[in-house]
This record gives C-alpha cells, structure tokens and sequence, in this order.
C-alpha cells in the first residue's frame, strides 16, 4: 500500500475554476506512464487556495479517473488543526485512503519551519493508523536515522525529488513526488528498476534527470513544473494567488534543463 512512485498531483486551473477536463487527462495519463498511486491537493495542488466545496470535487474526481488502478492518498494539511481534521473527514467521505483511514506523515520544513524529528516520527509511526511519512527533510542522515526508530512494516516515501534514489538506496519505498506530474516514465522506471535489483540502472536516470529535477523547483512548487505542462498541453499556465507566473529568466533556465527529456 502506497508504495513505489506517488504523484502529488497539480491542480489546474481555467479562468480561475478547477479544470476537471485537464486534471482527468493528467491522471489517466499518468496511470498510463506507469506512476503506483497519486495523492491530490497537497501542496503542490495548490490546495490552501481551493474551497472546501472544491477540495472535495478535486478528490472525488480523482478517485474517480483513478478506478481503482491506483491507491488515492488525499492530503489534508492545513494552518489550523481543525480545519486539517475537517479535511481529512471530508477525504474520507470523498473515498481517498483506504481501509480504516490510514495516514501518512508529512515531514516538509521547508514550508513548515518544523521538523519532524526521527524520535517523533519513530513514536507516532506506533499508533495504530499511522502508516507512513513523506519525508521532504532534505537529509540522509536523518532519513536513515528515521528508518532505524521505525517498525518494518512503516512506509518512508521521499518526499525531496532530487534525493529518490539516494532514499531508495537506503530503504525507503517510494516517493510522493512533485516532478512526476511531468516526468512520470523515467521515475517510474526508476522505482521499477530498483524494485528489481538494479541499481545501476536507476542510479542512470538518477543521473540524467537530475538537472531537470533541479530546474523544477527553481521557484515554489507547483509554478515550475505547472510552466512546462503547460508546454506540454496538459494545463494552463495559471495559478491561484500568491503564486504567479514564472519570471522569464526562470522559464529559459527551465527549457535549457528539460531540453531532451521532454517535449516543448
């Protein structure tokens, strides 16, 4: 369950309204690309800007084009614990997770400003319905202390896309990735391929998507690799405030590191 290439999923936008044409081709067409499951609005689906009314369409109409392929894992984060416990009971309503609710962690402080410590992670991984952290911490070490404090049967996915295959090396068990949304076969061979054994081949694409990956968090995710969607025809080019456009400097570096690994 949730393990293998997860794909925190955009949300596109048409006029200021949730593109539901855009996001159900984005989705069938990533299950096509071979992606393991898909996780709509987290921060990456820009969820802090949609309404509760839309937050709930986002999800139903993703387990919906998902068809049972593919595990949903809806996130739920907000500023406020309440509003994030709502949430939460609204995705369950709205048939992401599976049974008994399960939850992932989300270790992300870069957006947070607070890190969620192995010794924490090791007590929460305890309860019952907690089955998983997402792990954006951005540190080996702390990611292989993390694995020794928690139970074998806990799911450690990356969360930070130019450390997959570090992570995977290491133990984790997937990845819930922003950069799938545009790069969905390679990493889906790459967590294939060290599903198999082959590291050598998964350090490989490690390698050659490495420059890309960087190029899509040249500035807040999603804005990035939302730009080259665009190019590629899956979505607009448009976001919710305070995200904006990307600068044009931004956008040429972008091309130049996609050159090769995508159409444009």
């Amino acid at each position: 369950m949730f393990t293998g290439l997860n794909v925190a999923l955009i949300t596109p936008f048409a006029e200021g309204r949730v593109d539901e044409v855009s996001l159900r081709g984005l989705i069938e067409w990533l299950i096509g690309e071979g992606v393991d499951g898909l996780v709509p609005c987290g921060t990456t689906g820009e969820a802090s800007t949609l309404s509760n009314e839309e937050y709930v369409g986002v999800i139903r109409l993703t387990v919906e084009a998902a068809r049972k392929q593919v595990p949903v894992i809806a996130g739920s984060g907000a500023n406020a614990t309440a509003a994030a416990v709502e949430r939460a009971r609204m995705a369950v309503a709205a048939g992401a997770g599976a049974v008994d609710s399960p939850i992932v962690l989300y270790n992300v402080p870069g957006r947070t400003g607070v890190n969620l410590l192995p010794e924490t992670v090791g007590r929460l991984a305890l309860l019952p319905n907690i089955v998983g952290l997402k792990d954006a911490s951005g540190s080996l070490a702390q990611a292989t202390e993390t694995l020794a404090r928690v139970p074998t049967d806990f799911i450690c996915l990356s969360g930070e896309d130019t450390l997959n295959y570090p992570l995977y090396a290491i133990g984790y068990r997937g990845a819930i990735s922003a950069a799938a949304n545009l790069l969905a076969k390679p990493m889906a061979k790459q967590w294939d391929a060290i599903s198999a054994g082959d590291h050598g081949t998964a350090a490989r694409i490690h390698r050659d998507l490495y420059a890309g990956i960087q190029a899509l968090f040249l500035e807040s995710n999603p804005i990035p690799v939302k730009t080259a969607l665009s190019w590629c025809g899956k979505c607009r080019e448009e976001f919710r405030l305070p995200l904006t456009s990307m600068g044009l400097a931004n956008k040429e570096k972008l091309k130049y590191a996609l050159k090769g690994i995508v159409p444009q």
